[in-house]
């Protein structure tokens, strides 16, 4: 059966922050020319969940203020799905480790291999769960993507060594807040970006989390709270 390339996928994405005390910076990367979603832009690392990601434990859970505010709008508990799809998904798209040392319980997957040989299982103790946004209608790729915040210093490793990256994402580096404007950016990215300069030295959770709804009827921007959704 064929890809229904117009559904809406569930997706995650990593917005990792270093230096936010001093000179706060964004790893980024570009996207290929053929990509067939925001080809050339720069952007965070991620992508859609798996149907695999609903069964990959995980060593620490999401916070509990960030499942809330996850199950807001939605029909399923996808919580860990989304943890488990934004931690992959960075380590796929840039070679970093989120994590927590230990042996897998188990056959590993084939796509966790190479990270399982690191000698870490993924956590999300780490990760701020800041925006929401789904693709407007049209486009030739929809998602529903759950932005996620961590500080740098929740990689295992060196946070500069990409060399394990697949080549999915091309010039993958260290942007500061203070220049990334200046770079080809998709517009969702850039609003992103203005909520996360504004809380690039607050390492506690927003007292809200933006939620840019576009529908086929309508274009939304809502705040998530927790146990209840507001206009904005």
């Amino acid at each position: 059966m064929s890809e229904d390339k117009s559904a809406i996928r569930n997706a995650a994405t990593v917005i990792v922050l270093r230096d936010r005390e001093t000179h706060p910076s964004v790893l980024m990367g570009q996207r290929g020319a053929k990509a067939a979603f925001m080809p050339n832009k720069f952007v965070f690392p991620g992508g859609a969940v798996d149907a695999a990601d609903r069964e990959i434990a995980l060593a620490s859970p999401l916070p509990a203020l960030c499942r809330d505010r996850l199950t807001e709008d939605v029909a399923e508990d996808i919580g860990n799905a989304l943890a488990v799809a934004a931690i992959r998904e960075l380590w796929e798209e840039t070679g970093l480790v989120l994590g927590e040392p230990g042996a897998w319980d188990g056959p590993v997957p084939d796509d966790w291999q190479g990270y399982a040989e690191t000698g870490y299982l993924p956590s999300a103790r780490g990760l701020q769960f800041v925006f929401r946004a789904i693709t407007p209608p049209g486009r030739p790729r929809r998602f529903d993507a759950r932005f996620f915040l961590i500080d740098a210093a929740h990689i295992m490793g060196d946070p500069d060594d990409f060399s394990r990256a697949s080549d999915e994402l091309s010039h993958l580096q260290w942007i500061p807040l203070s220049e990334v404007r200046t770079f080809d950016l998709p517009f969702i990215t850039e609003v992103v970006l203005a909520e996360i300069t504004e809380r690039a030295r607050d390492m506690t959770p927003p007292a809200s989390v933006p939620f840019f709804r576009n529908d086929d009827e309508q274009s939304l921007f809502l705040r998530l709270r927790g146990h209840q959704m507001t206009g904005d």
